[in-house]
């Protein structure tokens, strides 16, 4: 809404005025005088009228008694003391003990106060560990909803000069001079530089891009089950108009429910939570601004859901099935056209990976084939299959899958015990890790055995089916699966990696709920029953926790080293522009298509032609092709070389018992491309 007059009284007029006075002139020589911008009555979103106003919904909140908050700090204790496994290397990177502020927080709770201090403390505690896997996560009527401002704020950097502009505003809100593209000069009287860096601070990022980063996404969208109500009821920002002119609004907070997620990757009875590498801040922010600046992404969802004759009716051109899990377009820049898929988020449609893959490779294929642009940036991750499975469609090699190790403790080595297999979950068993958990008590290691989640042969079912050089486009925001996905990407070099700030955020663990944990503990044949030994209890008013289980470390060059706190750092940089924010990254589509025209292009179609008395034809039309080796189920069949003046291969084989023909190109003896054919 926009800021009467009325509000501010003329002592603090005058006092902010002073103030104001004094820092211009530490910052720099004149200001234009701000006038005070005033909101027609529709300046009000679609989404915000829905909403409520946050003191309203403060004021209905569920109040925790003395007992229950007890509860909560000593599950916390459990959750972080033995299966916490960043544990070691938190306290050594960051100097903090959350262990002894929860017992300092046990001894001193008479004296905490208020639902909100009890909150604001846990939540600080969490955060100290800078990890965003590792999360205190608030109760009802907390834990559903997203407290935000009706825009969205972005950096951008032009000649040298950073900016933080509009880079968006809600569905339906309108206001004569608050739009896209206006600059942010004070929020809340604050320089707007050191607002970022104070917001950063309230975040757990693992590195310094990645907590600016998010203290930007902080500044207008706040999920509340993860970060405690904002201490201001509105805000007043001064910006600078496209018209030059220095102007100021209040906007106040809203509270809005979110949609529900496809993926139901939450859900404590699914097996895929076993596999969950997900930045719950990250992915909440996502879904509510899809609703509030794409309302069409959830209108899509609805018809493709609705459609009788299947999804793929319902779409049509370069439009997704999974329309807000991936869009795809074609990019002309100087370098030529080039395709560019944005993958928003691992948390795919019903868990299920293999439709998440084949989905991918339906939109790559209808796209040029001389280069894409595979851009993952704000991707909080999801299912943990869903990005190791994907690369495999991009190169020629075979994939290796990242390794994942338990801390070793009593209570993990009780967990892995109980499943081994599991006799609860299908595709759920512990039991790789559990001799190494045993031997630590004679070795004292601190980690377990290192094992892959997802099957080395899921990786490779598939193989490649884009020929074409791939970069990937990563941000501080990618996160967990998507540092999976993007560590696998450059230690199997697929190609360059280029990011728009400095580092990934650095999630390198599967994250698991202390709810999924207790459904761990329960007794098998009677799965409401905590095990007698259990040491977990239910949380009261659906409050939670999550804690990054098991590590991982990557293969290839860099094997052995962890990605939690380090993260991928790019191999190129790109600093976003006004142009990016506002016209659809345009500078950044040609800072990729730049690396991809530096590289060759091959490519690779392949038919296969069953005869009568059980041979096989192989026609085989290549480009930028040598030779190739044929192999039967994995077995040498031949090696042919490709004819350069057609640039294409025939083959004849008795087929015999052979479920699979795998083909593989090179270059001057550099694997080039390569391809599986089920016979």
């Amino acid at each position: 809404m926009p800021l009467e007059a009325s509000v501010v009284s003329k002592k603090k007029s005058a006092r902010k005025k002073a103030a104001t006075s004094r820092k211009t002139q530490q910052r720099k020589p004149s200001k234009p005088k701000a006038s005070r911008a005033r909101a027609a009555p529709s300046a009000k979103s679609a989404v915000s009228a829905r909403a409520s106003a946050l003191d309203t919904f403060l004021a209905g909140a569920n109040a925790l008694n003395d007992v229950e908050r007890l509860l909560i700090i000593e599950q916390a204790i459990v959750l972080i003391e033995s299966f916490y496994v960043h544990l070691p290397l938190k306290r050594a990177m960051h100097a903090v003990d959350p262990l002894q502020r929860l017992r300092l927080l046990k001894k001193r709770l008479a004296d905490v106060g208020s639902d909100a201090r009890f909150h604001a403390e846990m939540t600080s505690i969490f955060t100290s560990v800078r990890d965003l896997h590792t999360n205190y996560l608030l109760p009802a009527p907390f834990n559903g909803v997203v407290a935000h401002l009706p825009f969205r704020v972005e950096e951008c950097t032009d000649n040298g000069r950073r900016s933080y502009i509009v880079g968006g505003v809600d569905a339906g809100f309108q206001h004569a001079t608050f739009k896209a593209g206006v600059e942010l000069l004070y929020w809340n009287g604050i320089p707007i530089d050191r607002a970022v860096d104070i917001a950063a601070d309230r975040h757990a990022g693992s590195n310094q891009a990645a907590r600016h980063s998010r203290g930007i996404a902080g500044l207008t969208d706040r999920p509340l089950i993860i970060a405690p109500p904002p201490d201001d009821e509105w805000v007043i920002i001064g910006y600078k108009a496209l018209s030059g002119a220095a102007l100021e609004i209040r906007l106040e907070w809203q509270v809005t429910g979110l949609p529900p997620s496809t993926a139901n990757a939450d859900a404590d009875t699914s097996a895929a939570t076993f596999a969950l590498g997900l930045d719950l801040e990250t992915e909440m922010i996502q879904q509510a601004r899809r609703v509030r600046f794409a309302p069409r992404i959830e209108a899509a969802k609805t018809m493709i859901a609705a459609a009788a004759a299947g999804p793929l009716s319902a779409v049509g051109g370069l439009e997704s099935i999974m329309p807000d899990v991936l869009s795809a377009r074609e990019v002309t820049t100087s370098h030529g056209k080039f395709g560019h898929i944005r993958i928003w988020t691992f948390g795919v449609p019903n868990n299920d990976a293999d439709a998440f893959v084949d989905e991918f490779v339906r939109l790559a294929e209808l796209l040029p084939q001389n280069g894409l642009i595979v851009d993952v940036r704000d991707n909080g991750g999801g299912l943990i299959y869903a990005g190791e499975q994907l690369l495999q469609v991009l190169t020629p090699r075979t994939i290796e899958p990242e390794r994942l190790q338990f801390i070793n403790t009593s209570l993990t080595q009780r967990l892995c015990e109980l499943h081994a297999p599991s006799t609860m979950f299908s595709d759920f068993d512990l039991g790789d890790w559990l001799p190494s958990i045993r031997r630590a008590v004679e070795t004292g290691s601190t980690f377990s055995g290192a094992f892959p989640l997802t099957t080395p042969e899921k990786c490779n079912a598939v193989g490649q089916r884009y020929y074409g050089p791939v970069v990937l486009v990563t941000s501080a925001r990618c996160y967990s699966t998507t540092d999976f996905f993007a560590a696998g990407f450059q230690d199997h070099a697929i190609g360059p990696v280029l990011g728009v700030d400095r580092n990934t955020g650095a999630g390198g663990a599967n994250v698991w709920e202390h709810s999924f944990l207790s459904t761990l503990f329960a007794d098998p044949a009677n799965p409401g029953q905590p095990l007698p030994d259990s040491p977990f209890k239910p949380l009261p008013n659906e409050g939670n926790m999550r804690v990054a289980m098991r590590r991982s470390v990557r293969i290839g060059p860099r094997a052995g080293t962890e990605v939690e706190d380090l993260g991928i750092v790019p191999d190129e940089l790109h600093a976003m522009t006004r142009n990016d924010v506002l016209h659809d990254n345009v500078d950044l589509m040609e800072a990729a298509a730049k690396l991809l025209a530096a590289k060759p292009v091959h490519g690779l179609s392949v038919k296969t032609t069953p005869k009568p008395d059980g041979t096989v034809t192989v026609d085989v039309e290549s480009k930028n092709v040598d030779s190739f080796d044929f192999y039967l189920d994995d077995h040498p069949l031949r090696s042919v070389p490709v004819n350069p003046q057609t640039n294409k291969t025939q083959v004849n084989f008795p087929r015999g018992n052979a479920g699979t023909l795998r083909l593989q190109g090179f270059q001057q003896d550099r694997l080039a491309v390569s391809r599986r054919v089920a016979l």
